[in-house]
């Protein structure tokens, strides 16, 4: 579907990340505001219009005007000062999209104009290159037609799940945190690996190389990653020796704590 125009109030990482994916996919008329204009020059050349706030206090009301989605990728304390100052300039149809860890639908919604249509939204990084994963809670006033659009720009950056409000913080403990999971454990295997001998940069190149050639198979091959696993094991091999260390150290239960410890601070910026 054709997209309404798209303004992202915020171009720090995750914004930046998703302005470079919409692009990338040929969304036109893309908009953004930054607080700096040094950080406003980073989209020179890129299609993307970035005004920044210490040149233009207004340029925030002055970017959604005329948007059908409006994305806040402001701070979680900032997010419910920035509604108040746009919801007088949104348009009828408008529908905001926050990225905002730990802050449920009602307060956005409460900071917005009466019946405005408020989604709530949870990407990762790699929307940058179009393979992200994104959680979507749709707000009450949401309409039909207004939450097709939002599925469907965030579905041009990768895959979209839709959730209830009270899931979405449980979503980016998995996939919004997930990309930092996986380099550091990246980070480790390296620092291992130098450990064995090899030089710093064999050993970040082999690692990611395996990493992605062995994501690469499980996307093409449909088994799950037990079954590629098993398929890798030999019973008493080198694969088992080294597996059996990871189980004897409880790798489950330390991934399972890590997300309750991501789970538990989303509860905390919720006032929950």
């Amino acid at each position: 579907m054709a997209l309404p125009p798209v303004t992202v109030l915020g171009g720090g990482s995750l914004g930046s990340a998703i302005l470079t994916g919409l692009a990338a996919a040929g969304v036109d008329g893309l908009r953004t505001t930054t607080r700096t204009a040094a950080s406003a020059a980073r989209y020179e050349g890129t299609g993307i219009a970035a005004t920044a706030l210490e040149e233009d206090p207004r340029a925030n009301r002055v970017a959604v005007e005329g948007a059908g989605i409006v994305i806040t990728g402001v701070k979680p304390y900032q997010t419910a000062d920035l509604l108040r100052e746009i919801g007088p300039a949104l348009a009828p149809d408008a529908v905001v999209v926050s990225l905002a860890v730990g802050t449920p639908l009602a307060p956005l919604e409460a900071a917005l104009p009466t019946g405005a249509q408020v989604v709530r939204a949870m990407p990762n990084t790699p929307v940058r290159v179009r393979r992200g994963v994104t959680g979507l809670a749709r707000g009450a006033a949401v309409t039909g037609p207004g939450f097709a659009a939002v599925e469907a720009l965030f579905g041009l950056l990768g895959e979209v799940v839709v959730l209830d409000d009270d899931r979405i913080d449980r979503i980016s403990t998995i996939s919004g945190s997930g990309p930092a999971y996986v380099y550091l454990l990246l980070e480790r295997f390296a620092d291992a690996a130098v450990g064995l001998g090899f030089e710093r940069g064999d050993a970040e190149r082999t690692v990611a190389a395996t990493f992605s050639g062995a994501l690469a198979l499980l996307e093409a091959s449909g088994e799950s990653p037990a079954e590629l696993r098993r398929g890798v094991t030999s019973p008493n091999g080198t694969t088992a020796a080294a597996v059996a260390v990871l189980e004897q150290r409880d790798l489950g239960g330390l991934i399972a704590d890590a997300l309750a410890g991501a789970l538990r601070r989303a509860d905390e910026l919720a006032g929950r």
